[in-house]
């Protein structure tokens, strides 16, 4: 099996809200404030490439210095 989040290599804005547990509005708000993943729009949908997703849950997971705390 496959270390990737998912087998395509696009998700949809409901797809990634998902993921994250969060609304689709939560993510738009998100994605206005250049706090979300990079993504793209494709006519009226925004796309994600689930690698730059997974780079950024990473740099999230990393970046996040109380769980490291936690976990030393």
């Amino acid at each position: 099996m496959s270390d990737r989040i998912a087998d395509t290599p696009l998700m949809t804005t409901a797809e990634l809200a998902e993921l994250l547990n969060i609304s689709t509005k939560a993510l738009g708000l998100m994605r206005h404030r250049g706090k979300a993943p990079r993504g793209f729009r494709r006519g009226r949908n925004v796309l994600y490439r689930t690698a730059e997703v997974e780079r950024w849950l990473a740099a999230q997971e990393a970046g996040d210095r109380l769980a490291q705390r936690a976990a030393a």
